[in-house]
């Protein structure tokens, strides 16, 4: 084992330019950190230090202090569920669906028939005034409120005091196994309870619940877990991965909160994986093509990674990544095609440099498991021995 523990950092969203079949997607141009940058005065002179801008153009850096590259996708789709998969060793080639335009009449008419209740929204919607312009009405008809926040889910809204809480939760149950079938087949489906009154509705962030698909084959985490080998997952990691391969999981409602409890789990003892997703990237910023939102988010992150550098001990691996783009600049509100950064960083390391192009997201969990000496996923090249 070269490293006791491997800190491993998810940026959702944040793609670093087309990727190769980029024109398949429809998404020929897109560069998510680049286009944020060339619209907004970036100032990230952390992350800087560390390689990220370097994996904008793939520039050799003499003085950067980690390593650095870009890792392009293989697997099928543009969405989250798909990139954490690839990045932990999962092939899959059939995308996940996205409902950009509103979910299709038999759907819809599926989630009446086998909840019993009316169905009003059906929009895309990335906040909460989606329960403020129909909150009122789903109050009066004992409705459901369903959208799509533009990434491969189904979230289904309703007010306490009409549904309860458990009801909704049952509900949702029953749509997750509706929407199974190929043609409607979404990565998760989301239980969102909201109370207040009509003008100050509120979402319960706490009620929530996502009701993922199972991984299609078995992944990193759960080789690590065989082998009784920590796994953290903090923000939707949990999610994501429908708890499969995850002995504790930690939820987080924003960027900050999540980077506070992975520097929090930093400070512990442990052997293993610990693995964050920064989802504000994408939900907060780019399904809403916010890029000055964009940019201070990333100069909020820079801020922090001095104090998540010092906190990391020799034998501490850190990598960070991302699992697909969302390019703020893009007309609409999906996700973009794109390669993305890949910064590894230890104490340990004597000369870091740029390394070649990781033909998968893959060969960052082949690397996890290669270090770990455990099961190596049925794709992706470790660079284990490359980091010197």
């Amino acid at each position: 084992m070269r490293f006791k523990r491997i800190f491993l950092m998810v940026l959702d969203s944040l793609g670093v330019g087309e990727a190769q079949d980029a024109v398949n997607y429809g998404d020929t141009g897109a560069n998510t950190l680049g286009h944020v940058k060339d619209n907004y005065d970036l100032f990230i002179p952390n992350l800087k230090k560390i390689g990220f801008l370097d994996t904008l153009n793939m520039n050799d850096n003499p003085d950067v202090e980690a390593y650095y590259t870009i890792a392009k996708p293989k697997n099928a789709g543009k969405d989250s569920l798909n990139g954490h998969y690839e990045m932990m060793g999962i092939e899959n080639h059939i995308p996940f669906k996205t409902f950009n335009q509103g979910f299709t009449f038999d759907i819809l008419n599926g989630i009446e028939q086998v909840t019993g209740r009316r169905v009003i929204g059906n929009k895309c919607c990335q906040d909460d005034s989606i329960i403020q312009e129909l909150g009122e009405r789903q109050q009066n008809y004992g409705a459901l409120i369903i959208y799509t926040s533009a990434d491969s889910d189904l979230q289904v809204a309703a007010h306490e005091d009409c549904i309860p809480v458990s009801t909704l939760y049952e509900y949702c149950e029953r749509i997750r196994a509706l929407t199974l079938r190929d043609e409607w087949r979404v990565g998760r489906v989301i239980a969102r309870p909201f109370t207040g009154t009509p003008g100050h509705y509120k979402f319960v962030h706490s009620g929530r619940r996502d009701y993922s698909v199972k991984p299609p084959e078995k992944s990193v985490l759960d080789s690590l877990m065989e082998h009784k080998y920590n796994v953290i997952g903090i923000g939707k990691i949990n999610d994501i991965f429908d708890g499969q391969g995850i002995n504790k999981q930690m939820k987080a409602n924003n960027n900050m909160e999540a980077i506070n409890k992975f520097t929090d789990i930093i400070d512990k003892k442990f052997t293993g994986l610990c693995m964050v997703n920064l989802a504000d990237f994408d939900s907060m910023y780019g399904h809403t093509r916010d890029v000055e939102g964009y940019g201070r988010a990333l100069e909020e992150l820079d801020v922090e990674i001095p104090i998540i550098l010092n906190k990391l001990d020799t034998g501490d691996l850190l990598i960070i990544t991302a699992d697909h783009g969302n390019d703020p600049t893009f007309s609409g509100s999906d996700h973009t095609r794109e390669n993305v950064p890949v910064i590894m960083y230890s104490r340990d390391f004597l000369e870091p440099k740029r390394l070649e192009a990781f033909d998968t997201f893959a060969d960052i969990g082949a690397t996890i498991a290669d270090n770990f000496e455990v099961e190596m996923p049925s794709i992706g090249v470790s660079v284990l021995d490359e980091l010197e």
